[in-house]
């Protein structure tokens, strides 16, 4: 009988033991809900309820995971990341006060700086939400129950009067990670928010397969360029083990074999020596002129979690300059599903800013170059997950949450807007690029590239221009410019801009919509050798060289065009007026020459790119004296001047802005 029982208690150990093996080998493939099965059937043990806990969070299931995380422990798992997820957990299901005191006892017992830091940001938003509440909420919103299921509905996008939309909804196969059918691209014939649910349609094949995630679907303007995300699958070609970016184009009335897009990235993990892994780039948004791609990702480099990121679209349909729109607005915890509405304000979800629990969504606006974030309040933030904003008019949209009282998991809503000040006032700033013609007159140049600076010297958005020589940006109220205009032949002209006084206050217009137009142009000096640029208002102390503050504003002007443009070298040339003799005239004006290339050199500029001349009184280009002769204070001030002159082209190549070419190259050259 004993050894009955001895042998009935080995088998149960054994299969325990081999019940775990295969749980925590599910757990490493990311098969968190197989995971999450197996672990329960192992007994309620600290280490079963850790990795139940930590597949619930790595699933997107935090609510789930708070009683797991209350009984996790285990000498190989670390105890302050334990309590600061057991917190965000109960923050996800409303218990703030006792979040609060998990991360009061973190942030007093660790030794680990950054979840400190964390910790500390964490407590400090549950302190926001009772400002949060103070402050009035115009926000209405409803569920899309027309749309919704019991399955999983989110990432709304509107255009051309349908709704795309990303879903579960079905019996397909099952991912593994969360336990869920596979999710799967759709759209819906809607008025505003009114749904023909009878048109309802799946994307085609090609675009959704029944063995990868499809999701978070975004247009350029014209809707002809779609980008989706797509999770990889290691049988697939090309494909990794986790989610990219794919580009289709819609082409004689069908969307075109979607290719992965440029930007995707893939990195080797230290820790897995030659083993190739694969970032998550996802939740693509379009700027509203269709050549900025915001998205999100965890590639390295960022701030922790997912990061919110941009890429600019070239000529060819690529895209270049992968830019991480920084620590304003990407945290240690993750930003996602980024979104700029017409009036160019970005709206985002993130659990890292101060928040009601899971993601939030948040609000980006510009005032005087500087980005303010708001919490957009209840009732578009809940306790839990609430994201993927998506404005149809200025004052009404859609939004996704898997908030208490939907339909089973992510849901779509609408929202409306009635805060009565409501006004949005879209500025821009149009132009066009010009060259001196052969008589004087200004003429049109086409095919310039025109770049808008900000005011640290960054590209915030680039146009070539057409035959009518146009460019068109978005700008804001109160803020400083740079204007850079390229075309071959031409040199690089520099100038700035600003909106300041330019704006109109909102209260006064009557509109919900108003869009002002700025004027300006760009002048191109086309290279010619030895053709002569006078430098205005260089001026010098009566019989000095020295170089005044106000001659350096200038000259300083003058490095800047030979740094925009480092395949041209110059003679600075200095002339005099005819008081004096002409020997002296020669010896001051050789010595101012030296003394403002001495001072571009100390600026940065190559000391072979210049030459000094003195001309003294031997070139004037107006008279010193009348022809009855009287002195003409007005030519004299003329020919005291300072030149420059193009004596040398050369070649100089460029770097080249983009990551390398992929495969997709092939597709756009069709």
């Amino acid at each position: 009988m004993r050894s009955t029982s001895l042998l009935l208690f080995i088998v149960i150990i054994l299969s325990s033991c081999s019940t775990e093996k295969k749980a925590i080998k599910a757990f490493k493939l990311g098969k968190y809900q197989n995971a999450i099965d197996l672990f329960k059937k192992t007994g309620n043990t600290g280490k079963s309820n850790f990795f139940i806990a930590e597949s619930y969070r790595l699933s997107n299931r935090p609510k789930e995971s708070e009683q797991f995380y209350a009984n996790a422990s285990g000498r190989a798992f670390d105890a302050d990341s334990i309590k600061f997820y057991y917190a965000q957990a109960l923050k996800a299901n409303g218990k703030y006060d006792e979040a609060r005191q998990q991360l009061e006892s973190l942030v007093a017992s660790t030794s680990n700086t950054p979840l400190k830091d964390r910790a500390s940001a964490e407590m400090n938003g549950i302190g926001y939400l009772a400002k949060l509440a103070e402050a009035p909420s115009y926000y209405k919103v409803k569920n899309l129950e027309a749309i919704n299921t019991p399955a999983s509905e989110y990432s709304p996008v509107y255009l051309n009067s349908e709704l795309y939309f990303t879903s579960s909804r079905g019996d397909g196969k099952i991912y593994e990670a969360e336990g869920k059918p596979f999710t799967d691209l759709f759209k819906v014939v809607t008025k505003g928010a009114n749904v023909e649910i009878s048109s309802l349609a799946k994307l085609p094949e090609g675009i959704n397969d029944n063995v990868r995630n499809e999701g978070c679907i975004t247009f350029s303007p014209d809707g002809k360029t779609m980008i989706f995300a797509k999770g990889n699958s290691e049988k697939k070609k090309g494909g990794g083990a986790d989610v990219d970016l794919y580009i289709s184009r819609f082409r004689n009335d069908v969307w075109s074999e979607p290719l992965p897009i440029n930007i995707n990235t893939q990195f080797k993990n230290e820790s897995d020596g030659d083993a190739k892994n694969f970032s998550w780039d996802s939740t693509p948004a379009f700027s509203s002129d269709g050549r900025t791609l915001y998205f999100a990702s965890n590639r390295k480099g960022g701030y922790g979690g997912t990061d919110l990121y941009t890429a600019q679209m070239d000529t060819r349909g690529r895209f270049t300059r992968v830019r991480n729109l920084g620590p304003e607005i990407n945290t240690s915890g993750n930003e996602m599903f980024p979104y700029v509405a017409e009036d160019a304000k970005l709206y985002f979800a993130s659990d890292g800013h101060p928040g009601y629990g899971g993601l939030d969504l948040f609000v980006v606006k510009r005032s005087n170059g500087k980005t303010q974030i708001k919490n957009l309040g209840q009732p578009m933030n809940s306790n839990s997950d609430d994201f993927a904003m998506f404005l149809f008019k200025p004052d009404r949209g859609f939004f996704a949450s898997n908030r208490d009282g939907g339909k089973g998991d992510d849901d779509i809503y609408t929202f409306i807007n009635e805060d009565p000040d409501l006004r949005v006032v879209n500025y821009y700033l149009q132009g066009i690029t010009y060259t001196p013609g052969k008589d004087g007159k200004l003429q049109i140049l086409p095919s310039t590239k025109v770049n808008l600076l900000d005011g640290k010297g960054d590209v915030m958005q680039d146009y070539v221009t057409g035959n009518d020589g146009k460019f068109l940006f978005r700008v804001y109220e109160n803020e400083d410019y740079n204007l850079t205009g390229e075309s071959s032949g031409y040199l690089v002209k520099r100038q700035g801009y600003t909106t300041r006084g330019k704006s109109v206050d909102p209260s006064t217009l009557k509109e919900l919509l108003t869009n002002i137009t700025l004027d300006t142009m760009i002048v191109l000096e086309k290279i010619e050798l030895d053709k002569s640029f006078v430098l205005e208002n260089i001026y010098y102390d009566f019989n000095k060289s020295n170089i005044r503050s106000d001659a350096a504003k200038e000259l300083d002007k003058l490095v800047q065009l030979l740094l925009d443009n480092p395949e041209i070298k110059i003679e600075l040339g200095s002339h005099t007026d005819s008081i004096d003799d002409e020997s002296y005239n020669r010896q001051l004006s050789q010595r101012r020459a030296e003394s403002a290339v001495s001072y571009m050199i100390q600026h940065g500029i190559a000391t072979e790119r210049l030459q000094a001349k003195g001309y003294g009184e031997s070139k004037p280009i107006a008279r010193n004296t009348n022809p009855d002769g009287t002195d003409n204070p007005e030519g004299r001030q003329k020919n005291r001047r300072t030149e420059f002159k193009i004596l040398e082209v050369g070649t100089v190549t460029k770097p080249v802005e983009g990551d390398e070419q992929f495969e997709e190259d092939r597709y756009f050259r069709e």
